[in-house]
């Protein structure tokens, strides 16, 4: 049977090298995937993907290569002492492997959503500042946009707030446009009291604004601290999640090596290992979901 697996892939080998006119079978390897990746990503993720590598904070394929080996290699590790076969420690490794672009999808969102959120501080607490010179929205809005301080897709959001406003002759559809772009509560509070102050006006409009920007400090602080508690969780968590996988390993311990084998070719008893290391998967999964999910909302 290990003759036959090696022989698989020397025949993988073979032809990638075939195929690829004798370039390297890596590149060609890379290529594929990105070609695939172009194809099939989701529009809005591809903008996110460009995002990230415009910041410098995509994996490289030689950091991508480096997961695929130590997920192969930690999956197969460990099944293979589950059950001491080496076809389950294949598929078990192929399944990890197989996991990989969806946590790269989860890091681009997470690297996103937090550049989204420094830009969406930026933008409430320059229009503020700006505000206080002009007592104009459309006008703070324009000295944002002209500061060079703001990035895409922000920056583009707030030229179309601009001409929205200079269409309508009002700035309440383009509030609803910003508003339901970025849902965030310090948006929608200082654009509420922007409304405000422009529809009615404001006796005292500087200290109700110096207030708002206060609240946006506070808002920001509790954020960031949010991240710096969620990767102590997510070092405790992966320490935890893998230690889960050891319990059995501690049985083989206490029990020895040939009584184990004898335990586990019992088909319910491997039935069990499956399930428990498809639960401890999944525990995995979801706290890796957590971690990257939802990063900059208050």
């Amino acid at each position: 049977m290990i003759e036959l697996i090696i022989l698989i892939g020397l025949a993988i080998f073979a032809l990638s090298y075939y195929y690829n006119n004798g370039e390297n079978v890596y590149k060609f390897f890379v290529t594929q995937v990105s070609n695939a990746y172009e194809k099939y990503a989701p529009y809005s993720f591809k903008e996110v993907r460009a995002k990230t590598k415009e910041l410098g904070q995509e994996y490289t394929p030689r950091q991508y290569l480096t997961q695929i080996v130590i997920f192969a290699g930690v999956a197969g590790g460990i099944s293979y002492l589950y059950f001491y076969n080496l076809i389950i420690a294949v598929i078990y490794a192929c399944i990890a492997v197989a996991f990989i672009p969806y946590l790269a999808y989860l890091r681009c969102q997470k690297v996103y959503s937090e550049f989204i959120f420094e830009q969406i501080q930026i933008y409430c607490t320059n229009v503020i500042m700006e505000f206080n010179t002009t007592q104009s929205f459309v006008k703070s809005l324009e000295g944002v946009r002209d500061s060079g301080i703001l990035e895409d897709p922000v920056l583009q959001d707030v030229k179309t707030m601009i001409d929205m406003s200079y269409q309508n002759g009002t700035i309440d559809e383009s509030i609803v446009f910003f508003n339901q772009k970025y849902p965030y509560y310090m948006v929608k509070n200082m654009n509420q009291l922007f409304l405000q102050i422009t529809k009615e006006g404001a006796k005292d409009s500087g200290q109700a604004l110096e207030n708002m920007s206060m609240d946006i400090d506070t808002l920001v602080e509790g954020v960031y601290r949010d991240q710096i508690d969620r990767k102590e969780f997510h070092r405790r968590f992966v320490t935890f999640g893998l230690a889960l996988f050891l319990l059995v390993m501690a049985m083989q311990f206490l029990l020895g090596t040939d009584s184990y084998l004898e335990l586990i070719s019992n088909i319910y008893v491997q039935v069990i290992l499956h399930a428990i290391i498809i639960i401890n998967c999944y525990f995995l999964i979801t706290g890796e979901k957590f971690y990257y999910e939802d990063v900059g909302v208050e």
